[in-house]
């Protein structure tokens, strides 16, 4: 069974569903229930055309639950023009499901939370984690969108603020989480940039490719975590930075900042350092500074806190952090590095292992703990 193949033919599907009058939430269910079926028989009686048998399958779990809802009855009418079996078309939705499912009644948030459960294919326990809140309030939130657009007629899509949100939680997910979905958030926003005028999909398309450049260097053979000033820089992929830089040039060029850019910015000086050492951290503390004016964001000012630290020296870094929740994830793992920097090892060795524990990610917390061990022999 090609799982791949099932979560990528899945927005599509969903896409048809809606298209033919099926409200959201029970397409959804539909689409899910064809893909139970298409588990139980596709290994013996593989189809030829696979997205063709989904959307008949998944149409078919539709109209049986609508016409066992007695609630729904006024639909019935449309129930017998069931489609016949036959070849889909080619065509691909997914960014046009992106823009139906941030909804105008929905707010942005619970637009965001929605996409990325029914076409991202995350876990609620991601998206919740993404969002730094608890999983069941993310499960209520995800819960109460279903039940706002339950009925609604998908046809006045989302604007475009939203689904860059969504594709660039989707890509970070997929960069750093359990789910590889990096390659398809970038397609969909280079689909974007190239469909819209708008400079923030220019800027999330160049921090994607600059992040994504970095990707086959951030883990070693034996699939550890490669910190950035560690990386072997010769392994990143110098045709995607230079494409990422030149977009975002083109980008800030229109003098219309957004966050994304002020983020592509600081990524692009990374890339552009030829060492670690090299690192202009003067200008990406300038460029923190900006992002923090757009976003208000205790995420942006912890890692601005860092870039002080490598700017003006790790005290100062630690004052920064001083100012900030202590509660924040990757607080600890960022003072734990900022006290190993000023030469407390004894503070650092005991924060690495507090962080550890934190993690959610086993990579992560498989780094930090090495990084624990690693003070604890040298004392």
């Amino acid at each position: 069974m090609n799982e791949a193949l099932l979560r990528s033919l899945t927005p599509s599907v969903l896409a048809v569903l809606v298209r033919r009058g099926a409200d959201f939430a029970a397409a959804e269910d539909a689409v899910q229930d064809a893909l139970v079926e298409a588990v139980r028989v596709w290994p013996a009686d593989p189809p030829r055309d696979a997205k063709g048998w989904l959307v008949t399958a998944a149409w078919r779990k539709f109209l049986d639950a609508t016409r066992a809802d007695t609630a729904r009855r006024r639909r019935e009418d449309r129930v017998d023009e069931e489609p016949s079996p036959g070849p889909a078309p080619a065509a691909d939705d997914t960014l046009q499901l992106y823009f139906l499912c941030a909804h105008p009644s929905l707010t942005p948030s619970s637009a965001v939370a929605l996409t990325l459960r029914a076409v991202g294919g995350l876990t609620t326990r991601q998206i919740a984690q993404a969002y730094l809140v608890p999983e069941a309030t993310m499960a209520q939130r995800i819960s109460r969108a279903k039940r706002t657009v339950s009925g609604v007629r998908f046809d006045k899509p989302g604007d475009v603020a939203t689904v860059l949100r969504v594709l660039y939680l989707v890509f970070n997910e997929g960069y750093s989480g359990d789910v590889d979905l990096a390659a398809e958030a970038i397609r969909l926003t280079r689909q974007l940039a190239a469909a819209v005028d708008h400079p923030e999909a220019s800027g999330l398309l160049a921090l994607m490719l600059l992040h994504h450049a970095r990707r086959a260097a951030r883990t070693a053979p034996d699939g550890s975590l490669v910190p950035l000033a560690e990386q072997d820089r010769g392994r990143w992929d110098t045709e995607s930075i230079a494409e990422g830089v030149q977009i975002l040039q083109a980008a800030l060029a229109r003098d219309r900042l957004g966050e994304f850019q002020a983020q592509a910015a600081i990524a692009a000086l990374h890339a552009d350092a030829p060492t670690a050492e090299e690192t202009d951290w003067v200008q990406i503390v300038e460029w923190y500074d900006e992002l923090a004016g757009l976003t208000d964001s205790p995420v942006v000012l912890l890692n601005r806190a860092v870039a002080v630290g490598e700017a003006d020296g790790p005290r100062s870094g630690l004052a920064a952090l001083a100012k900030l929740d202590d509660s924040l994830p990757r607080h600890t793992a960022v003072a734990a590095y900022l006290h190993e920097r000023d030469g407390d090892l004894t503070t650092a060795a005991r924060l690495y292992a507090e962080a550890a524990q934190q993690a959610t990610n086993l990579a992560e917390r498989d780094h930090l703990t090495r990084q624990a061990a690693r003070l604890n022999a040298r004392r």
